[in-house]
């Protein structure tokens, strides 16, 4: 059994092991009905336990298999375009102090897809089923009490005065959700909200609409922008609401896978498409009985994802893209999570050692 971690900061990968097949039993810390496959796609921040069979030793094999993972890309920014390696070795198969194969010497394997096979990528999350059973039940809302669709945008800004941009055309890279680019602020979100402190740092008017409608997805990447807003704004709801979050990507400078991490919350994946989410149309190709539960997201390049909720765990909760690049450009928000009404449901008191905000 293994279990990988994608640790990188921007890059989303392919994963393999030269000869074998992988059979993914678990996402994110939730179990998934088993399935086999000869790669995983996983983003930054995801994480994967799957079951290894050590059966392809023969008398002709060294058993030593190649182990690889390598950039799936989606982006038209430069990326680290290297391969990273390592090497499963079957136990008592050769000698232990064998000098490993050179660099040069090396081939992938041959069932490692290609960078940019976008088809192999959402073949993969496709098969991702919640294990759904009395033990272990899959407990999706059936039902939602809010529907929030956040547009998720590269942008362009004109650059300051008297500064230098790296971006297009000499303009700064930015990032939004709904056309807000996210201000991290220099006090506590949480500890104000549970102290009920006014601030002029943040507030709770996150759009929980596009500011406008447009082809998301159709737009000119470059002729088309949206100058974003700067600032701090979450949006708030009850304890114990059934919230459905659709995720929608934008063509603006370029479509892009985006893995979108929830804080304080596993979610269950309800619907994937390409395209722009029609609530009319998609929402009635919903997975109801089985979504994968996971807490980061891949919205499909130049797609949609829908992500559902049961928002039980009271507090302050970041949304972010887990391409630390784009979040530093200001692609997150957040959301606020009331206390219900019993003990339990409560925030808890902060320690008497908690630093001054």
């Amino acid at each position: 059994m293994l279990r990988i971690i994608n640790a990188a900061l921007n890059n989303e990968l392919f994963f393999a092991i030269a000869n074998h097949t992988l059979t993914v039993v678990e996402a994110d810390a939730s179990y998934t009905k088993p399935f086999d496959t000869e790669a995983i796609m996983i983003t930054p921040g995801q994480t994967y336990t799957v079951i290894l069979n050590t059966n392809q030793h023969t008398h002709d094999s060294n058993g030593l298999f190649l182990m690889a993972a390598r950039p799936y890309l989606t982006s038209v920014f430069p990326f680290d375009n290297s391969t990273t390696i390592g090497f499963l070795k079957y136990k008592g198969t050769m000698d232990e102090h064998m000098v490993l194969p050179k660099p040069s010497n090396l081939v992938l394997p041959h069932h490692h897809p290609r960078m940019e096979d976008h088809a192999y990528a959402t073949q993969f999350v496709r098969k991702l089923r919640s294990l759904g059973t009395a033990r272990y039940p899959c407990v999706v809302p059936k039902t939602i009490d809010k529907r929030v669709v956040i547009a998720i945008s590269l942008n362009l800004q004109d650059c300051p005065a008297n500064k230098t941009c790296k971006g297009y055309n000499g303009k700064r890279f930015a990032a939004s959700m709904n056309n807000q680019s996210f201000v991290r602020p220099m006090t506590s979100i949480l500890e104000w909200h549970y102290k009920n402190f006014s601030s002029m740092q943040y507030s709770i008017d996150f759009p929980l609409q596009p500011p406008s409608v447009f082809d998301y997805t159709g737009v000119d990447p470059l002729t088309h922008n949206l100058n974003p807003n700067f600032g701090t704004k979450l949006f708030v709801v009850e304890y114990g609401t059934q919230l459905e979050i659709v995720l929608q990507d934008t063509s603006f400078l370029n479509i892009e896978n985006h893995p979108i991490h929830v804080h304080g919350h596993n979610f269950f994946i309800v619907g994937r498409g390409f395209g722009n989410f029609n609530v009319q149309k998609d929402t009635v190709g919903y997975n109801l009985v089985d979504p994968p539960e996971r807490n980061i997201v891949g919205v499909p390049m130049g797609g949609w994802a829908a992500i559902r909720i049961n928002a039980n765990n009271p507090g302050v909760w970041f949304i972010h893209c887990h391409l630390e690049e784009h979040t530093s450009w200001g692609l997150a928000s957040g959301f606020i999570v009331k206390d219900g009404s019993e003990p339990y449901q409560r925030l808890t008191t902060p320690p008497d050692d908690l630093p001054r905000c």
